[in-house]
């Protein structure tokens, strides 16, 4: 088995195999642009649910007032003592 060979197998195997599902979707951005970005609608949907949940998450921990604030980077930051 020459060198030329392994590579021609490896551009084989990324040409039709695993790049099939990117030129499925440039095929159907040309009759659905909707359809073609839906995976990205969806994983944006994913996004703003994980940011919502994290940012619920952090309200309740500051509102339970569990953190030592009494150290500060910098004194012109004040001091809340």
């Amino acid at each position: 088995m020459s060198w030329e060979a392994f590579f021609r197998g490896i551009e084989d195997f990324f040409v039709n195999v695993a790049f099939a599902p990117l030129d499925y979707l440039r095929q159907l951005e040309l009759e659905s642009w909707v359809a073609a970005n839906a995976l990205n609608w969806i994983f944006l949907l994913i996004g703003f649910v994980a940011f919502g949940y994290w940012m619920k998450q952090l309200k309740e921990y500051n509102n339970n007032d569990t953190e030592d604030r009494s150290v500060v980077a910098h004194p012109f930051l004040g001091n809340k003592s």
